[in-house]
């Protein structure tokens, strides 16, 4: 059985045999969905304050 992955910046699930995978310089692995999560992750920008995220939706509110 193949390991299910969450993508790192917006939570979703991720299908085996797609996504990136990102190991920064001190061993720690990102997991991406979309290109979209990876340059808003590069950019710096926090999950909880993009709307279309898990963790956005979670902040306001709405789940």
């Amino acid at each position: 059985m193949v390991e299910q992955r969450n993508c790192s910046f917006c939570g979703d699930n991720i299908e085996p045999g797609t996504g990136k995978m990102f190991v920064r310089k001190d061993g720690s692995v990102f997991y991406f969905c979309s290109t979209k999560c990876q340059n808003n992750f590069r950019l710096g920008r926090a999950p909880r304050r993009v709307s279309w995220t898990q963790a956005g939706r979670k902040a306001a509110g709405k789940e």
